[in-house]
């Protein structure tokens, strides 16, 4: 200071002091409000997506995995919805709960019902009304698997008068199904373990199913073969209740992200479907 003033240089510095100190509060009080809007959407969502304190993964279970069906182990299930399932859990910091069902017909029916939170299950315009779907995550082949001792070789010599083909119940497979057949016979099954059954014991003709559920079906069944025909493309795609937009933005996210950053390249492989390339939109 000379003669009671004091230097510009000190009172720029002085100022510029105030300056950030008056900064650093501002971006304190704004990541306070980021932090209580981020807690209170997580709590939000929450709510919605998981209102039991944990997150119901419906599934549907048969005796060969796929991108849709789950097995039973002996610690639980393996499929790729339930590590897809798992992992969503823990992104929303919940535990997972898994709801087992006979097929898909019997998941949607149960999400109006509020059965379950989140589900992985074929879409068709049956469906659109019922559930809210997010993004479609495999695109598979529809066709047929023939019975042992069969002389059936394609779509032709299957679809004639006497030939019965079991597809289960409720399912876009079997809309799609009965829709191709003119002349066999679609007898429906609730569950898959029965048609598998009946399949092995020779008392259908055929089976109706995605191809790579099938080719697992038939490495079970010596004599059986898949057919190479396609007769539908079903879309399977992750799905959310109606009215649940919290729920649907974050599922979306979820499976955008598992798309790029190999959490769902992942999931395929590690459940016997490393040859199943990704077909998603």
């Amino acid at each position: 200071m000379v003669d009671g003033v004091f230097p510009p240089c000190k009172l720029m510095g002085e100022a510029m002091l105030l300056k950030w100190r008056g900064l650093g509060a501002a971006v304190l009080a704004f990541a306070a409000v980021v932090a209580a809007t981020n807690g209170a959407y997580a709590a939000s969502l929450k709510d919605e997506i998981a209102p039991t304190g944990k997150l119901r993964v419906a599934i549907a279970t048969s005796t060969a995995g796929g991108a849709f069906w789950c097995t039973r182990m002996e610690n639980g299930y393996a499929g790729v919805p339930v590590d897809l399932g798992k992992a969503m859990a823990a992104q929303v910091g919940v535990p997972v709960e898994y709801v087992e069902y006979h097929n898909s017909g019997e998941i949607t029916d149960a999400g109006a019902k509020g059965g379950w939170d989140v589900a992985f299950l074929p879409k068709d315009a049956e469906r659109d009304g019922k559930l809210t779907f997010g993004p479609i995550y495999d695109i598979a082949d529809a066709t047929y698997i023939i019975r042992s001792g069969s002389t059936v070789t394609n779509f032709a010599t299957l679809d004639q008068d006497g030939t019965e083909v079991a597809a289960i119940e409720d399912t876009t497979t079997l809309r799609s199904a009965k829709a191709h057949l003119k002349k066999a016979k679609v007898t429906v099954f609730k569950t898959y373990d029965e048609a598998f059954s009946l399949l092995a014991a020779g008392e259908v003709d055929a089976f109706a199913l995605s191809r790579d559920q099938l080719n697992e079906m038939a490495k079970k069944l010596p004599g059986t073969k898949v057919l190479d025909e396609t007769f539908a493309k079903t879309s399977t795609a992750v799905a959310v209740p109606p009215k649940h937009p919290q729920a649907l933005a974050f599922v979306t996210k979820f499976m955008t992200d598992a798309k790029s950053n190999g959490a769902l390249r992942k999931a395929f492989d590690d459940n016997g479907l490393k040859d199943a390339p990704l077909r998603t939109q």
